[in-house]
């Protein structure tokens, strides 16, 4: 078992001997013909195990308590084929990971790392949410880390051994307002942690009315969205409202998903109550606004797609394919005819050398594009003329929106105007010299401008590409608007992340944006994988639905009741000591680190 840290088995790294023991046909399954072990029965060991086995990893449940530096679970690969004696990659998952606080589930983390201030926000205090919301969100970043790590394997690097823990997944998932309450005056001026006017103490029941979603005259609960401040005055103005709440109610309902609370002035709320849900629905179509009902817990299930990431190959992937490979797209030496670079020999990171060209917006997209450089990406973001306008949202740093900074900081950026030829064939250019391109753009739009993946796959035969979108294939067409609080209220989850009895209503804290943020750059992580394996593009499709469906999977938060004080002021919690290690700083700003730390294994290390 001698050896140096971090030294690859004899004969693990690829080539044309064992090229028949690594490269495979299917691209769904980019695990498949490996295996792995699980020990720990806490959601995020279940939740890691299910991903794994998704990606076609056989997955054994180990009976015993997990080790005591991963008191939520331990992840361990048992085989790959192709890797030889020595320790194999392995993620590690804790409670408190580095955060100085003694952490021991789901309610304490909720409560000491700011979920629940963020969640309760528009109840006007900390309340928990319903869900094991950061245990999901760690299981799906370490089923990641494991997948990257045996990625770098692939690639040639050394056997890592990762480590995650809830309290990291819980304070990705609220590093934007973190950012907002640290930056220059950010904290009052915005309302991250001054109460705005209608959520400050008063009767829960009051303030809660004044929030979507709405009650229709035949009792109906519903969301209402839309990014168009026009299509906004159309819809009140049909209902009858007074033209100033109309104009009063704008900022707050267009700001909610960066503050958490949206008081609205009530009498939107007594228009709506005024119309039965068919005239309301048919105003809001006609004014070009979404609605959808809040169902119950009892919602059907959203339907499941044969592969967790709709993972597939491209057309010019199949096309390039030989039959007589087994759907392998190999070169004369064997080996892929399109591999991925090799890792860096001094890269950690399991993505190092790769390049990932993005064009997304809002949370979803830019945080898949965020974990993909975490994880050593270079990413690209390509932009309109002038920027993404979300730069300059206040509050800033310096002159960037530090909401956008928690979400994009360390991305390179190129501008194109996509409206124009020139612009197209200039994106066109960048995505090709990428490993992977990721958007979330709504459906159509990537082929409207000849960016879809069965064009960029003639231009870049082994393109990765992958779309992060809202309700993928399980709405009818025209689809109404997929954004968070919709598919919160059409999935169900609405109903299970409040206190029990409490009519459905979805959180206002962007749950399925950064839960489905995290899935997308699981999803690019397999593709990656399948790619590697198959020699050949691969395309994956992610969806805010495919969050709300797992996070229903898991219900009713689990555990004792928090043993931690909650936080009220995200600035106190970022300066608090014990959150030192958690966050980077620019300036007084402070933003989320990576959720993961990965290191080489030493040879001496032997199964757990």
């Amino acid at each position: 078992m001698g050896g140096a840290v971090g030294e690859r088995a004899s004969g693990a790294v690829p080539g044309r001997a064992d090229a028949a023991a690594w490269w495979t046909g299917d691209a769904a399954r980019p695990l498949a013909g490996t295996a792995a072990r699980v020990l720990g029965g806490s959601t995020a060991a279940r939740v890691a195990a299910a991903r794994l086995r998704a990606m076609g990893c056989a997955v054994e449940r180990v009976d015993g308590p997990p080790p005591g530096e991963a008191p939520a679970g331990w992840i361990e690969a048992t085989s790959i084929p192709a890797a030889g004696g020595g320790p194999l990659p392995g993620c590690a998952i804790g409670w408190s990971g580095p955060v100085g606080a003694v952490l021991a589930g789901e309610r304490d983390v909720q409560a000491a790392c700011g979920i629940a201030q963020v969640h309760g926000r528009a109840a006007g205090g900390p309340r928990e949410l319903g869900v094991d919301y950061a245990s999901v969100c760690a299981g799906v970043l370490a089923a990641q880390a494991l997948a990257a790590s045996v990625l770098a394997l692939l690639r040639g690097g050394p056997v890592l051994r990762a480590a995650t823990s809830v309290a990291q997944a819980a304070l990705l998932a609220v590093t934007q307002y973190v950012a907002a309450a640290t930056a220059s005056g950010g904290g009052g001026s915005t309302g991250d942690d001054a109460a705005p006017p209608g959520t400050g103490p008063g009767d829960a029941s009051e303030r809660r009315e004044r929030t979507p979603p709405f009650r229709s005259a035949d009792g109906v609960r519903f969301e209402i969205e839309t990014l168009d401040a026009e299509a906004w005055l159309r819809f009140w103005t049909a209902l009858g409202a007074p033209r100033a709440a109309v104009a009063a109610g704008w900022p707050a309902f267009q700001s909610r998903f960066a503050t958490a609370v949206c008081p609205l002035p009530p009498e939107l709320a007594a228009c709506a109550a005024a119309l039965p849900y068919r005239r309301l629905l048919d105003a809001a179509t006609a004014g070009g606004v979404s609605a959808v009902p809040v169902r119950g817990a009892d919602a059907p299930a959203l339907p499941v797609p044969a592969s967790e990431w709709r993972l597939g190959r491209t057309s010019a992937g199949r096309d390039r394919c030989d039959g007589a490979s087994g759907g392998r797209a190999y070169g004369e030496s064997g080996a892929p005819e399109h591999p991925l670079p090799p890792l860096p020999p001094d890269g950690r990171a399991p993505l190092a050398g790769l390049r990932v060209v993005e064009a997304t917006t809002r949370v979803q997209g830019p945080l898949a594009g965020h974990l993909l450089g975490l994880l050593g990406a270079e990413a690209v973001r390509l932009e309109p003329p002038g920027g993404d306008p979300m730069r300059g949202v206040p509050p800033l740093v310096g002159d960037r929106s530090a909401r956008f900074l928690a979400l994009n900081r360390n991305k390179g950026a190129v501008e194109a105007d996509l409206k124009t030829a020139a612009g197209r064939r200039a994106a066109l250019r960048l995505i090709a010299s990428a490993d992977l391109f990721l958007h979330n753009w709504p459906p159509g739009r990537a082929e409207r401008l000849g960016l879809g993946s069965a064009r960029l796959a003639a231009v870049r035969p082994s393109l990765v590409h992958v779309h992060t979108g809202g309700w993928a294939d399980t709405m009818p067409h025209p689809q109404p608007l997929g954004t968070d609080y919709l598919v919160q209220a059409h999935s169900g989850l609405g109903a299970l992340v409040g206190a029990p009895g409490e009519p459905p209503a979805p959180s206002l804290m962007t749950l399925t944006d950064v839960l489905g943020g995290i899935i997308g750059a699981e999803a690019a992580v397999a593709a990656l994988l399948a790619r590697a394996r198959t020699g050949a593009g691969v395309r994956a499709e992610t969806a805010l639905v495919d969050a709300a469906r797992l996070l229903r999977a898991h219900a009713r938060t689990t555990g004792r009741s928090a043993a931690v004080p909650a936080a009220t002021e995200l600035a106190a919690l970022a300066a608090d000591p014990a959150f030192a290690a958690a966050f980077a700083t620019e300036g007084a700003t402070r933003f989320a680190r990576a959720p993961w730390s990965f290191a080489p294994a030493a040879r001496t290390e032997g199964a757990r």
